[in-house]
């Protein structure tokens, strides 16, 4: 059976899909342009810069509380700044006495050491003397006994009596008794020498 009635066109999906991105390309666009105006509003709202050749401080007068003070004709001072830091950078007033006050206690200190130093090198100076005057009476005492007892040893030496012999030996001898048991014993001996000492032999 045959269909008399008139069939709708099938949509193209090629065409569909180009359509949609022709459209969303367009929208795109449109988007870009809404910047551009905002932009363009923004460089209007923005104030004039100022030309290279513009002087904020010539061109315009200072104002101070309604008054105009028009630009002196006189020469400006080029140490001003630099006059201003140096008050800004100036040491505050304690600072400075208490660097003066460290100057002058350090030199106190540097004056008294160097007093103590030269009263250490005099007392130094005067002990050294004193030992060495006490040294050589000291030597000038041991060399007066030691010829004293020279002397009399020789003079002991020479007196030849008869029966005396035994007792210059004797006095050679030491019997006081050591109690050191490495040392031989030598009492017998000791006792020999006292009695001849005190009985000597008779010829």
């Amino acid at each position: 059976m045959a269909d008399n009635g008139a069939h709708p066109a099938e949509e193209d999906p090629a065409a569909a899909f180009l359509a949609q991105q022709e459209s969303e390309i367009a929208g795109i666009e449109n988007d870009g342009e809404g910047f551009g105006s905002l932009e363009e509003a923004d460089d209007q709202q923005q104030p004039p810069q100022p030309s290279a050749n513009y002087d904020a401080f010539g061109d315009e007068p200072a104002t101070l509380n309604g008054d105009m003070f028009q630009e002196s004709n006189g020469p400006t001072d080029n140490y001003a700044a630099i006059a201003q830091v140096d008050i800004q950078r100036q040491e505050p007033e304690s600072l400075r006495k208490w660097r003066e006050e460290q100057k002058t206690r350090l030199e106190a200190l540097d004056s008294a050491s160097k007093a103590a130093e030269a009263e250490w090198r005099e007392k130094a100076k005067k002990e050294l003397e004193d030992w060495h005057v006490h040294q050589s009476e000291q030597m000038e005492k041991n060399k007066a006994n030691n010829r004293a007892s020279e002397e009399a040893f020789l003079a002991e030496s020479d007196s030849d009596s008869p029966g005396s012999e035994w007792e210059r030996v004797a006095r050679l001898c030491d019997f006081n008794p050591k109690t050191n048991k490495q040392a031989k014993d030598v009492s017998r001996m000791r006792s020999v020498l006292i009695s001849l000492k005190q009985t000597p032999l008779v010829r």
